[in-house]
């Protein structure tokens, strides 16, 4: 089976690299790509960037090289519930834009001509284990960094369900939804707007070693598949 595995930023790309196994390096449409082993998995990783319009390019370059049987879009997000707290994972059983609006007679959050929602691939999400620290619901994305509670509330106030926000998952799952590639999003959290004084630090912080875990998981995911 071929997995693509897209994370936006350099420090989770080294967290994630050691976990491939036999990999060769590539370069495709001003991309750097990873090709090795997951176990009995064909896997290709790459660092998109930050950003949907980074995003959109890396992962539609990944499919068209690639023809991948799934995308995992893997990183870091920012909490967006009280129930979700630092180094949790929230797996995207949904993905919205929370700053998309077409104009007037179009609803908030929703491309014309696509859905409001994206789905998460099931089968992916019913490999991961039941428990506390994993939550399974709506990640959010848009091209800001969400740092405070004030912030946070807007989005909730439009979809109240949201666990998480970043700044990638939308446009990826968008690519695939319209090249028909099961996708799924599974990001750690890494802060909490609204609950540190300085979010900012809360986030720099995290990188010490919280997202080894998270990758663990996905590795564990995908032996399981």
């Amino acid at each position: 089976m071929r997995i693509g595995i897209i994370v936006a930023m350099a420090k989770e790309l080294e967290l994630l690299l050691p976990l491939l196994q036999d990999s060769e390096e590539s370069r495709m449409g001003g991309f750097v790509f990873y090709r090795g082993n997951m176990g009995k998995h064909d896997v290709m990783v790459m660092q998109c960037g930050i950003g949907k319009v980074n995003a959109a390019m890396g992962a539609l370059t990944l499919v068209n090289a690639f023809l991948p049987d799934y995308i995992i879009n893997s990183g870091v997000a920012g909490g967006a519930d009280k129930f979700v707290s630092v180094m949790d994972v929230v797996a995207g059983e949904r993905v919205a834009y929370h700053d998309v609006w077409c104009g007037p007679e179009s609803e908030l959050g929703r491309v014309q001509g696509l859905p409001l929602y994206f789905e998460g691939a099931k089968r992916l999400l019913d490999l991961l284990p039941d428990r506390d620290d994993i939550h399974k619901g709506l990640i959010c994305s848009g091209d800001q960094f969400i740092d405070t509670i004030e912030s946070v509330n807007n989005i909730k106030g439009n979809f109240p369900d949201a666990l998480a926000v970043d700044m990638e998952s939308g446009a990826i799952a968008q690519v695939c939804h319209l090249n028909h590639v099961p996708f799924l999003a599974m990001r750690v959290i890494s802060d909490s707007p609204g609950a540190s004084h300085d979010n900012t630090q809360q986030y720099l912080d995290f990188w010490n070693d919280a997202p080894r875990e998270s990758f663990a998981l996905l590795k564990d995911m995908i032996n399981k598949l």
